[in-house]
């Protein structure tokens, strides 16, 4: 049993792995925006309509996003596991969740603003006829406003965090070892306080017909 462990600490742990994978989640918008095709529109006097009468390009942009976000919560489930050791249990898992949670909307506002400026441009200067493209964006998820002020993602948002949640848990339904952390071995502990050496292991019995060894 290690020493008793502050809530202040604790928290402060948690808050602050959740606030670096929040962080982590702009390189994590880029990477969607890289892989997520963008989708041709074209200018007519109302607006910027569809190219094609059923794109696949959103659906797309749904499904890597889908893809990213999971295996990021995975990666990140994985490296609070090794690199907390401490935290194990239910604060890797808060923190592994939350960071996650907070990783995604970050992705996804970064992701989308790549090339929105130039689709903005377009839609506001492009003669009534012009072809270009539409970056991408979700249409799967989202953030409400719970009382118009917290913020609550659902859809594909939610899935960093489920990623998340499953990997940690496995790795703590795996550990063999009950606190979760290595623990020494009970047997080489008890001898090393007994100041005595560990016994090595007993030499094997002569073959049958060997000589003995002389006595006297």
């Amino acid at each position: 049993m290690g020493p008793p462990r502050r809530p202040g600490r604790i928290w402060a742990t948690v808050l602050g792995t959740a606030l670096v994978l929040a962080v982590l989640g702009a390189p994590l918008g880029l990477l969607w925006a890289a892989l997520a095709p963008d989708t041709p529109v074209l200018k007519t006097a109302e607006g910027a309509i569809y190219a094609q009468p059923q794109p696949e390009q959103p659906i797309a942009a749904d499904g890597w996003f889908s893809l990213v976000g999971l295996g990021f919560g995975v990666l990140a489930a994985l490296a609070l596991w090794f690199l907390l050791r401490r935290w194990r249990g239910p604060v890797g898992l808060l923190a592994a969740v939350l960071g996650a949670l907070a990783a995604a909307p970050v992705a996804w506002q970064v992701g989308r603003r790549i090339g929105l400026s130039t689709y903005d441009r377009l839609l506001d200067t492009a003669p009534a006829g012009q072809a270009f493209t539409k970056p991408a964006d979700l249409r799967a998820g989202g953030v409400d406003w719970l009382f118009g002020v917290l913020p609550v993602p659902h859809g594909s948002l939610l899935l960093p965090a489920f990623g998340a949640a499953i990997t940690y848990t496995l790795l703590a339904g795996w550990s063999r070892w009950p606190s979760l952390r290595p623990e020494p071995d009970p047997a080489a502990l008890s001898w090393a306080s007994a100041g005595m050496p560990v016994p090595t292991a007993a030499p094997e019995p002569p073959a049958p017909g060997a000589a003995e060894p002389p006595r006297g």
